[in-house]
């Protein structure tokens, strides 16, 4: 019986990255993706029994499971958004209104590269913070047939299984779908992506920048429909103008003694800031940038503890320290600052 189980076991653990991905790709939280593909795993488990290869593969099975327990939990958690999904852009000179929002989390790459040779089915373009924004705006069942239709390649047969519904059914949602991802990106797709290397090179530059609070190198490497958001803050600011604005603000609220650390998540660039306070610093924000060929099209600051745990950071830093993230491999009285 433990040869049957650890043999069932192997063979469902090469699904666990692309099933976390898929499950973030639902929620929109990295801490909840995980725990669902636990969950996955555990009903798997119990139910090995009931599998059987002639009706289904073992990955359309396992993503039946999932799915059934992604829209449970969308019945209880609804939709995680971003700050410009919400309200109107904000005057960069304003106050700082925290929202009350369940925000949209960033995944740490890291999640999906622990050495897991499966890691290479997972398709990062669709894991980007804006795309994982605008599925935020869809129903449940209308968030599963797009990313089973059009991320994971699924047949419409297939999607239907998965979702227990009719091919007709699973169509019209996929068609709904479509239709108000278009409506609600902020920015259309560009066609002239940089390299991960020069997407790097763009952040390097702004680290650089950011550390000497130089405002304008900073408004220098960002394109002039450039957006920064910030949850748990409802402010956001759209334009290198406003952007650098807000910045000075910063700078002057918070210091200019600063120690960063480069993350990625959703296959992105960033990376997470330490702000001096007395003799040492602590951990103030963790930044995702968007890059494309004309520069930094997107800033998503976020300042959560969960976030931060994500991502394995450490909460201090002392003088002569400088971050690591067990994550990565590469409380202010003002609000965020």
């Amino acid at each position: 019986m433990t040869a049957k189980i650890e043999g069932f076991d192997r063979l469902i653990e090469p699904f666990r990255t692309e099933l976390l991905a898929y499950c973030y790709r639902m929620l929109g939280s990295a801490h909840d993706a995980e725990d669902l593909v636990q969950d996955t795993f555990l009903r798997a488990w119990r139910a090995r029994e009931q599998y059987d290869e002639t009706r289904s593969s073992l990955r359309t099975w396992l993503y039946r499971i999932a799915t059934n327990v992604c829209l449970t939990a969308l019945e209880v958690r609804g939709r995680r958004p971003l700050p410009s999904g919400l309200v109107a852009a904000s005057d960069p000179l304003g106050p700082l209104v925290r929202g009350d929002a369940l925000w949209l989390q960033p995944l740490p790459d890291a999640l999906l590269d622990a050495g897991d040779p499966a890691a290479a089915v997972v398709d990062r373009s669709s894991l980007r913070l804006a795309f994982a924004a605008a599925l935020q705006h869809l129903s449940a069942r209308q968030r599963g047939a797009l990313i089973l239709r059009d991320v994971l390649g699924f047949s419409a047969a297939e999607a239907a299984d998965i979702l227990g519904a009719t091919v007709a059914s699973v169509n019209s949602s996929l068609h709904r779908a479509r239709t108000r991802v278009q409506e609600v990106e902020v920015q259309p797709e560009r066609l002239s992506e940089p390299s991960a290397a020069e997407q790097r090179a763009w952040v390097d530059r702004y680290m650089k920048a950011f550390e000497q609070a130089d405002v304008e190198g900073l408004k220098q490497l960002l394109t002039e429909d450039v957006i920064m958001e910030m949850p748990p803050m409802l402010n956001w600011f759209a334009g290198p103008g406003n952007y650098g604005l807000f910045m000075e603000w910063v700078f002057q609220a918070a210091g200019t003694d600063w120690r960063l650390t480069a993350v990625t998540a959703n296959g992105q660039h960033g990376f997470a800031a330490y702000r001096r306070v007395g003799d040492g610093y602590e951990l103030h924000t963790l930044q995702i940038f968007t890059v494309t060929a004309e520069g930094i099209s997107r800033n998503s600051v976020f300042q959560d503890s969960a976030v931060f745990d994500s991502f394995g950071l450490t909460a201090e830093l002392g003088p002569g320290e400088f971050a690591t993230s067990d994550a990565n491999s590469s409380s202010p009285a003002a609000g965020m600052y």
